[in-house]
């Protein structure tokens, strides 16, 4: 028997997809507004408004379903948020919100620097990283990328299994992470990060051309650092599955894909619905690629 709750996110992406065919018909209104001069533009303008308005009512029905179909989700859980250069502050304060009322508690945020992720002093890193290794753990040897290897250290100083005991000391947590900092490749508020189970990494949209490989060292860093908790989600803006942007690396990956979901819209209250919904989906092993755009399977995980 379906679940009030599997109704729900049906609905969800029902009305996301109106979302979506209403936006494409609303641009080609646009499109024929302004190529086609005065002749009919009052009836075009008037069509535009009206697509406009379906959109924002689409947006409006998952904003306020989300409450009731996202309550208690997740529950007694703890989930890191971590940021990327570039991320919109609007995009992080969401996914906060959509989490909250989830029930997941906030363990605290960080943030990848541009020196971090542009990946400009491998040796220096390399040896930070070496020295803030917490006592009585180890990191794993395949990974010998910068993404992988701060991803692996920080999952082991702030990520752990859902009813697992917490394994670092904390005095190790505080020293790791300002050893990151002081070297340029990460950013907190003291006193504000505690280990948690779960983590959200908050991407941008489409890299530009000339990003070189920085699409490949955040997808790189969120499959290492979520393989340590619980769970992890990489969530971007719309446009984040295209070239080689993180969303995009992890859904062409298969061994990425197994560890991290992907969301391409977290700009989108769907979006942001999804990110909750996959959360919970990986407390069960699960992962998987959502949202609208190249690699997606589903608008929203059917939990």
């Amino acid at each position: 028997m379906i679940s009030l709750r599997q109704h729900a996110i049906s609905l969800v992406a029902v009305f996301l997809a109106l979302a979506v065919g209403v936006a494409l018909g609303s641009g080609f209104v646009s499109d024929r507004i302004h190529d086609g001069g005065d002749s009919g533009s009052s009836s075009l303008r008037s069509q535009n408004d009206g697509l406009s308005a379906q959109v924002n009512a689409a947006d409006s029905f998952n904003s306020a379903i989300a409450p009731r179909l996202l309550r208690g989700l997740l529950a007694d859980r703890s989930v890191v948020v971590v940021t990327v250069p570039g991320t919109a502050d609007a995009d992080v304060s969401a996914v906060k919100q959509i989490l909250n009322q989830a029930g997941a508690g906030f363990s605290g945020q960080i943030g990848l620097t541009d020196d971090l992720v542009g990946d400009t002093s491998a040796q220096k890193l390399t040896t930070i990283v070496d020295q803030a290794i917490p006592a009585g753990a180890t990191l794993r040897p395949e990974l010998t990328d910068s993404g992988g290897r701060v991803g692996d250290l920080l999952g082991a100083l702030l990520l752990r299994k859902v009813d697992a005991p917490a394994s670092v000391n904390p005095g190790d947590v505080t020293a790791g992470l300002q050893a990151l900092r002081e070297g340029g490749y990460i950013s907190y508020v003291d006193g504000s990060v505690q280990p948690g189970q779960l983590a959200v990494v908050v991407t941008g949209g489409e890299l530009p051309a000339d990003s070189g490989a920085r699409g490949q060292l955040v997808a790189r860093f969120a499959a290492a650092f979520g393989a340590r908790g619980t769970g992890a989600v990489l969530s971007g803006r719309t446009g984040s599955a295209e070239g080689g942007s993180p969303v995009a690396v992890v859904r062409s990956d298969g061994s990425l894909s197994k560890t991290v979901s992907t969301v391409d819209d977290v700009d989108t209250s769907a979006g942001r619905i999804a990110t909750a919904l996959a959360l919970a989906e990986a407390q069960r092993g699960r992962t998987g690629a959502y949202g609208v755009g190249p690699g997606a399977s589903a608008v929203v995980p059917a939990t």
